[in-house]
């Protein structure tokens, strides 16, 4: 891309001679920029299509419903109790439990549509309007229970002025004092009829008239019969009851009268239409302004669509001026790339021989030693051959003669001699003793000698799969083995751990080991140093190998470069580095 571009530049430059100037922002600041504009564009485009979007009638109408039915109920309840205040009883009011019970759904409803809308002025109205109605349904049932308290005194009036008016005839016979049983039945009868009107009109004139009238007739039941005076108490709580309950259910009517329910609903329905009309309103005019916007961009999108295909046509008739030379420069590229590559094979054959021949050269001197074990051995076994194949020949015609029964004394007795000196000559010289001693030296050099093969066999691991199970102290000691010419005058500190056997290449992590145990021998300089190698366990899942020595280590300026491939501080055909 790089080589296109400056292509492209050169071939621009030679084709037309600069004539005037511009500023060109780079690269790195126009697609930044490049971005931020259209991204601005589309979020325009986004905030003028939700502006534009109206108010859903869906939801709309079922606010509105909602208000409805909420203003229909609190009518309905000014109505019933009315009723139930002109007609003295309570189950008018009774009747509205059922629409109790409906408004907090109606008011729950409410909130959530208002959520969906997202309308403000349902946000600031509508927990005003809960709290109305939570006073409102309180108030009904203050002044539902206050009716019918006043409601049962009544009717336990009249069953008592009654009762008193029996209780008086019952008396009569057998009481003396007369007049006072007759002022007890008229001034009962009078209590009964105020108390009457008072429940119809509670002025604090019939409420006096009460007082008045239960006044005298406790006054008047202080002598006369226990039965008479019972009732006469029992009508005198009913009256006391009649008095506490009734300015409570006046003020609670009152306060029915003038609560907020009703006028806030209208307040908030005639709120949420003027609302609902400026959004409508204001959707209209933005959707105006949606469509100019959008008329706008398909402009621009189609003088975007020209210079593009300017800037096509531009740079397909660059790419054919260039076609050639990135052709020719193609070609000088692969042809370096080649020439590179057989350098690089070159050198890592090089380096491979080097190493091969270090190897096989530690290898002949490792081997030397114990091959001069065996044929030193074998040598002496050599020397004694002969005089084991003269004791094996003497002992056979020895044998012979004495099988053949004619045989002359004089000659056995010469033969016999002859194989006796030469056992008592391998017995002084403890010849037996000797070869069994080379026998065992020749034995331990084809021992040593196997045991190279082995640890040269285990280090290759040429007949092995290519990755498998392996543990690393096994190989660092192969390793150390076939390093062995190069660590004679040094000290080798081994500290082996328990480790577990890991899954990896055996033979390029041998090849790894001997490499860092040669370069800790190289780098000890004066031939006298110490190479310590420890193993252990690192975490639950990995193995540590560390192979330190007390050499000169590495130089700190080098340190940088010693990932880089093919760098080497050693002498031409030493060392590739990483190669």
């Amino acid at each position: 891309m790089h080589i296109l571009e400056n292509e492209l530049g050169n071939s621009a430059t030679t084709q037309a001679p600069v004539s005037r100037r511009r500023m060109v922002l780079p690269r790195t600041a126009r697609v930044p920029l490049t971005v931020l504009v259209a991204a601005g564009l589309v979020a325009l485009l986004g905030f003028l299509y939700i502006k534009s979007q109206g108010v859903d009638y869906r939801i709309q109408g079922e606010i509105l419903g909602y208000l409805r039915e909420l203003r229909e109920i609190d009518g309905r309840w000014d109505i019933e109790v009315l009723r139930a205040r002109v007609e003295g009883t309570s189950g008018a009011v009774r009747s509205g439990d059922n629409r109790s019970a409906r408004v907090p759904e109606l008011l729950r409803r409410l909130q959530q549509s208002a959520t969906e809308l997202s309308s403000p002025v349902l946000g600031r109205g509508l927990p005003p309007l809960v709290q109305a109605f939570d006073q409102k349904i309180d108030l009904l049932n203050r002044y539902r229970a206050a009716s019918t308290t006043m409601t049962q005194s009544l009717e336990r009036m009249v069953t008592f002025d009654g009762e008193i008016a029996g209780l008086v005839r019952g008396a009569w016979p057998g009481f003396a004092q007369r007049d006072r049983l007759i002022a007890v039945e008229s001034t009962s009868a009078l209590l009964f009829a105020h108390v009457m009107r008072y429940a119809t009109d509670p002025t604090a004139a019939q409420r006096k008239n009460v007082e008045l009238f239960a006044a005298d007739l406790r006054k008047a039941g202080r002598d006369v019969p226990p039965a008479v005076r019972e009732g006469l108490a029992r009508m005198d709580t009913t009256v006391e009851q009649i008095l506490g309950a009734k300015p409570v259910e006046d003020e609670l009517f009152l306060k029915i009268g003038t609560s907020s329910a009703g006028p806030r609903i209208d307040s908030l329905t005639d709120a949420f239409s003027i609302e609902t009309a400026d959004v409508q309103s204001e959707s209209e005019r933005y959707r105006i302004y949606l469509i100019a916007y959008a008329g706008a961009l398909l402009i621009l999108i189609g003088y975007l669509m020209s210079k593009l295909a300017v800037s096509y046509r531009l740079l397909n008739e660059a790419n054919r001026v260039l076609e050639s030379r990135v052709e020719e420069r193609t070609r000088e590229l692969s042809s370096a790339l080649e020439q590179l590559k057989e350098s690089e094979a070159q050198l890592i054959q090089t380096e491979k021989m080097s190493s091969l021949g270090q190897m096989v050269a530690g290898i002949a001197h490792e081997i030397n030693t114990p091959l001069a074990y065996v044929k030193n051995s074998l040598g002496s076994v050599a020397g004694k051959l002969p005089d084991v194949k003269k004791l094996i020949v003497e002992t056979n015609k020895l044998l012979r003669l004495m099988e053949d029964g004619s045989s002359d004394p004089r000659r056995l007795q010469a033969k016999y001699a002859a194989v006796h000196d030469l056992v008592h000559h391998f017995a002084e010289q403890q010849a037996l003793a000797e070869l069994g001693q080379l026998a065992q030296d020749g034995l331990y050099g084809i021992e040593q000698i196997s045991e190279i093969v082995l640890n040269l066999k285990n280090f290759s691991r040429l007949d092995r799969s290519k990755v498998s199970s392996f543990n690393l102290n096994e190989g660092l000691d192969s390793a150390l083995i076939l390093a062995k010419h190069e660590l004679k005058h040094l000290t080798v500190k081994k500290h082996f751990g328990d480790i577990p056997a890991i899954t990896c290449s055996p033979s390029q992590l041998n090849q790894v080991f001997l490499n860092l145990i040669n370069n800790a021998a190289q780098a000890i300089e004066g031939g006298a140093g110490e190479i310590t190698i420890t193993t252990r366990t690192e975490g639950p899942d990995q193995v540590l190998v560390e192979i330190a020595d007390n050499g000169k280590g590495i130089p700190p300026e080098i340190i940088p470069k010693i990932f880089d491939p093919f760098f080497t501080t050693k002498a031409v055909g030493k060392g590739t580095g990483l190669g």
